[in-house]
């Protein structure tokens, strides 16, 4: 039986709530902004600050630092990818977990107890998805969904130096729009406990 499932997804496509519902399902502990709370304690940055860079943009310039304590600065996106790398590994060894984004696939893909999952779906799925979950915008929301997910590959890529979202990265690719969300749990929590 696997015990840690990394769960990368596209912007809208549900991602998010198909993990917390495997988690609540399999009695697995749930990561996502608990995991930048972690990452926050670890590291000393801001939890916002975190949030905002450690998974949807690429690093900034070299010359950008983190305030990190009297007279003590680092280069704060690589000192940041240092922390929640570290982070990440430490969870993997506490025991059954969900663990959402953040390269955790990269971070563990030697690991032979892991399930790494990537989640998409068709744009039409995620417009509608978006709109409901968050509102109305000035920006329309098809622009929302490519900014945010072009950040994610970006910073993916950097880190990695693979491609974000291409399936050989993954143990299983799902369209939660033509599948749907109840049966992306049930194939994830299916595959856990067989595999």
């Amino acid at each position: 039986m696997k015990k840690i499932i990394t769960i990368s997804r596209e912007f809208g496509s549900g991602g998010r709530s198909i993990g917390k519902a495997i988690a609540e399902r399999l009695h697995y502990h749930y990561y996502d902004k608990e995991l930048i709370e972690k990452i926050a304690e670890k590291s000393g940055l801001s939890k916002e600050y975190i949030e905002e860079k450690s998974e949807s943009s690429k690093p900034e310039s070299s010359f950008k630092y983190a305030f990190l304590g009297p007279n003590l600065f680092h280069y704060s996106e690589d000192y940041l990818w240092k922390q929640q790398k570290e982070v990440i590994l430490e969870l993997a060894e506490t025991g059954n977990c969900v663990i959402m984004g953040r390269c955790a696939d990269f971070l563990l893909k030697d690991r032979e107890d892991c399930l790494h999952v990537y989640i998409h779906a068709d744009l039409s799925f995620k417009v509608e998805r978006i709109v409901n979950l968050y509102g109305e915008t000035e920006e329309k929301p098809e622009k929302r969904l490519r900014d945010k997910d072009k950040k994610r590959a970006m910073n993916y890529k950097y880190y990695t130096e693979r491609t974000w979202g291409m399936s050989q990265n993954y143990t299983i690719s799902l369209n939660s729009g033509k599948i749907g969300i109840d049966k992306c749990v049930d194939i994830i929590c299916d595959l856990v406990k067989n595999m």
